[in-house]
């Protein structure tokens, strides 16, 4: 996006006094930025549009990536054909994924290939548990109410599981249950069904089309009773967890 700088226009009207010294038409001038674009685009091959293309990729390669949902799994929140941006700067600077981001990750070696979207239910040395007596998932011992972006119908899971998410992964669902292939179902799969922390892409931080549907993704505050886990839980392998295995979903 081009940035111009606003110039204040001297008053036609005016004119110097005799004590006024005027300005020496001979001394350098401050180039403005515009100006310094220009000379870019000048010996780019392509001018200004190859300058434009190139910033374009940089912030996409750096700093925020579009990406196009491709399934119903994080319904209702996010659907299907909705394009969201993803800061791919949110944890070099923020520290960590934490409970109830919603992440975009390479599935390469743990999910399968391609890019995949879902939501931060546990994170290193948490104790993930389903469920307890309401049918909600717990976490570290606390019970958890995701009725606030759940897929209207959806149950926490109909599947039982018992995870302990190892140090530098994390544990990720869907919010349409019924119709996401997320953590639970590569649980007996090599990794887990976790995620590594190399393998995220960033952060999605805002839905930006369609734009009727444009907005902010906030985290919710669900998670936040959720206490630290214990110290050393998260060296726990994926053989001391106990699992079940879902029926597969396709998203």
């Amino acid at each position: 996006m081009d940035i111009e700088t606003q110039h204040t226009e001297r008053d036609r009207s005016s004119r110097p006094s005799d004590s006024e010294q005027p300005s020496d038409p001979e001394g350098p001038e401050d180039r403005s930025r515009s100006a310094f674009g220009g000379r870019i685009s000048n010996w780019v091959p392509g001018g200004r549009i190859t300058v434009v293309l190139l910033f374009l990729l940089l912030v996409s390669t750096f700093v925020l990536q579009p990406f196009q949902i491709p399934s119903g799994s994080m319904e209702r929140g996010l659907r299907i054909g909705d394009r969201v941006l993803v800061n791919k700067l949110a944890y070099r600077f923020d520290g960590r994924p934490r409970r109830g981001d919603i992440v975009v990750f390479d599935g390469t070696g743990s999910f399968g290939h391609g890019d995949y979207i879902k939501r931060v239910v546990g994170v290193g040395g948490d104790h993930v548990v389903c469920c307890d007596e309401e049918g909600r998932i717990r976490v570290n011992g606390q019970s958890v109410d995701e009725s606030a972006f759940l897929y209207p119908g959806d149950r926490p899971s109909t599947v039982p599981f018992d995870v302990v998410v190892p140090d530098g992964t994390l544990f990720v669902l869907g919010d349409h249950r019924d119709d996401s292939s997320d953590s639970r179902d590569h649980l007996g799969s090599p990794g887990g069904g976790m995620v590594p922390l190399d393998d995220v892409i960033g952060r999605a931080d805002w839905i930006v089309w369609p734009v009727g549907h444009a907005t902010r993704i906030e985290r919710p505050d669900a998670y936040a009773r959720v206490p630290d886990a214990e110290a050393g839980a998260g060296a726990a392998s994926g053989a001391d967890a106990r699992s079940a295995h879902p029926e597969d979903g396709d998203g």
